[in-house]
């Protein structure tokens, strides 16, 4: 006898879940790939942020030190 021969039901069944596997694991790589932009992104604006916080410190201190300045020139 010969081997049973898979329908075509059987057959568009096993591409519609071979598509699914492949939509999966696009959606998977999608998520990875959008969390490490994320992550980057996080980085970044943390680095600007203490950049950002050290440059506003520098100027008080400047405007500090320019308000103590020398009064004996009055």
């Amino acid at each position: 006898m010969t081997e049973p021969s898979t329908s075509h039901v059987e057959q568009q069944i096993q591409q519609r879940i071979a598509a699914a596997k492949v939509r999966v694991q696009a959606a998977k790589e999608r998520r990875v790939s959008l969390a490490e932009a994320r992550k980057a992104g996080l980085a970044h604006r943390h680095a600007r942020k203490l950049k950002n916080l050290a440059d506003a410190e520098r100027r008080a201190a400047e405007r500090r030190q320019d308000d103590d300045g020398p009064e004996d020139a009055a």
